[in-house]
């Protein structure tokens, strides 16, 4: 079951990769045609520089959890390879829910910083672009990604459970 909704997830989570690959070619697209504008016409894109920010941040965000998906993220298997394989799974399910918990507490923190962004009407201040959409944006993926660490966390605790039988 748990091998089934890890491949839906890694599905969804390649769709929410390739809307961070729409995100940065804009930022790419973006900068050009302002260098250009500015070049050419003496003409630039008003708000760029807030417009990149704000892309960059949602194309973070959208490759998240494709990325964790996908381990591609930092580890420390230099020194939990030399470890016993209980031991690992200790370390794997304390990790899983250390990072669980901070991502957690970073998502509530994202949609409370959006609802006072929308309650308040905050827009970026060269083109007043509302933030509200890509604060919401950026929670919602940083939620994929504490999913994704849900399922890892079940994958370790699985994993040190069946370890622990065939010890037996």
């Amino acid at each position: 079951m748990l091998l089934f909704i890890q491949n839906i997830a890694k599905k969804i989570f390649s769709i929410t990769d390739f809307l961070a690959g729409i995100c940065f070619f804009s930022v790419m697209a973006l900068i050009l045609v302002n260098i250009l504008m500015r070049k050419i016409f003496n003409l630039p894109i008003m708000g760029t520089y807030e417009l990149v920010g704000l892309l960059t941040a949602t194309g973070l965000g959208f490759a998240l959890a494709n990325c964790e998906i996908k381990n591609g993220n930092v580890s420390m298997s230099l020194f939990t390879d030399r470890m016993p394989k209980k031991m690992r799974g200790i370390i794997a399910i304390f990790i899983n829910l250390l990072s669980l918990g901070f991502w957690a507490t970073v998502v509530i923190r994202l949609f409370i910083y959006g609802n006072a962004s929308l309650k308040n009407g905050w827009v970026s201040s060269t083109s007043s672009v509302p933030i509200y959409p890509f604060i919401f944006i950026l929670g919602i993926n940083v939620f994929c990604l504490c999913l994704v660490l849900m399922l890892k966390l079940a994958g370790s605790v699985n994993d040190l459970v069946v370890s622990r039988r065939e010890s037996k």
